[in-house]
């Protein structure tokens, strides 16, 4: 077979595998239908010569068969042949039964004498028992194939030996089966390998879900940390401006200037955020304009901040801080804002906050203590516990931990440690 004959095949084979796929389509939707087709073909192609001849011998048959074999009237032939191929309506829903109706039949024809093309119905149903049915029944079927299979070699060895005409027969009998059995795996295989695909898809539409979950809980955690501390130092300039609008007027244009800055940050900080999702949404492929992200040396500016919203603060740093990385110091930074922001909110007018950041070998230290006396809770609340929940999900990722409470003194404590040792995998 040359290339050109190769090639020249194609479209038979696109053809017979699109029939195919409707034969098993038609199949699924009305299972009936397949089944009469192979009682009405087997019928066809083995009955109707058997009742056309009348029931007569070829000529070829030699004489001592015949001698051997009973000739019954059409009628007799008939019924036989429906005892044999009838079962195979049900032999793809009751297997079992199926079969043992056709081996009884089987048996009983050749207990008479007569040998009918329709025999060919036994190993139609050995084939679905073995690929419908239990495997454990197929010991049980092999055996009474097997006698049904000795019962014609002793009626034919008039003819023919009996060892030669058993080898023939159970030859076929035993193609019929291994049949139903490759059959049956490769449906195995077939169905394995779906149930796999779908299984895998599934986990791929989880992952992908888990993906935008977390993404989800990361921005919006920026988002907290970024516009709540500036609004809460916006607000409280705000309420400090006009306040001193009455008392001292220079005090309110500082205050109103102190706004502006803080609003241009957090708007910087804001495009920062958005600028990542917008990139990451619509696939661009120039790399966005990114400024750095606030690490410790942006901690002085948020104290300034704080300190221009009336709050007197106190900050002290140990150890060598400048050698820690960048997703360290984010999460030193993110803390301390929300900390701040906190105590902008809740500790009162002329607090003083003590902001303390220690280095100590593989450990970093942060406490954030006021001394206001504003009323909070330990247990983040609905509108205030994003914050608590983000700073405890930092900390966590570092191997940390965190606690925040009132202090033994009076005010409030928030305190973090985070664990420097390099990560697993780490060079």
């Amino acid at each position: 077979m040359t290339t050109d004959d190769i090639h020249g095949m194609g479209p038979f084979l696109t053809r017979l595998g699109q029939y195919a796929q409707r034969v098993r389509q038609t199949d699924r939707a009305h299972p009936w239908v397949m089944d009469v087709a192979v009682v009405v073909l087997v019928f066809a192609l083995f009955c109707l010569p058997d009742l056309m001849d009348g029931g007569a011998f070829d000529e070829d048959v030699p004489r001592e068969l015949r001698d051997s074999l009973t000739q019954l009237p059409v009628a007799g032939m008939l019924a036989l042949q429906v005892g044999l191929v009838l079962p195979l309506l049900w032999r793809r829903r009751k297997p079992l039964p199926a079969f043992g109706a056709v081996v009884t039949v089987f048996v009983l024809q050749w207990a008479l004498g007569v040998a009918l093309r329709a025999d060919v119905a036994l190993l139609v149903a050995l084939f679905s028992l073995a690929l419908h049915g239990r495997l454990r029944q197929l010991p049980w079927a092999g055996g009474a194939v097997l006698g049904a299979m000795v019962l014609v070699a002793v009626r034919v060895s008039a003819a023919v030996s009996a060892w030669v005409a058993l080898f023939f027969l159970l030859s076929a009998a035993t193609a019929a089966l291994a049949l139903g059995l490759a059959v049956r795996i490769r449906r195995a295989q077939v169905a394995g390998l779906r149930e796999r695909a779908a299984r895998l898809e599934i986990e791929r539409d989880q992952r992908s879900r888990l993906a935008v979950a977390t993404e989800r809980a990361r921005v919006a955690r920026e988002m907290h940390d970024i516009v709540g501390h500036n609004l809460s130092v916006m607000i409280t300039l705000a309420d400090a401006g006009a306040y001193a609008t009455d008392v001292t007027p220079h005090r309110s244009k500082e205050a109103l200037l102190l706004i502006g800055s803080t609003g241009r940050q957090a708007l910087g900080e804001l495009r920062r955020v958005l600028g990542l999702l917008r990139d990451a949404t619509e696939g661009h492929a120039h790399e966005p304009e990114l400024s750095p992200q606030p690490g410790i040396t942006d901690i002085d500016a948020l104290c300034a901040g704080v300190r221009a919203a009336g709050l007197e603060v106190v900050y002290r740093t140990g150890g060598n801080l400048s050698a820690l990385d960048d997703g360290v110091q984010l999460t030193v930074h993110r803390i301390v804002q929300e900390a701040l922001t906190n105590t902008l909110k809740h500790a009162g007018a002329d607090a003083r906050v003590h902001l303390t950041i220690i280095v100590e070998g593989t450990r970093l230290n942060v406490s954030i203590q006021d001394t206001g006396t504003g009323r909070r809770t330990a247990q983040p609340s609905n509108e205030e516990g994003h914050g608590l929940v983000g700073m405890r999900e930092r900390v966590a990722l570092y191997g940390g931990s965190l606690s925040a409470g009132p202090a033994p003194g009076g005010g409030w404590a928030v305190e973090a440690t985070l664990d420097l040792t390099p990560r697993g995998g780490a060079s």
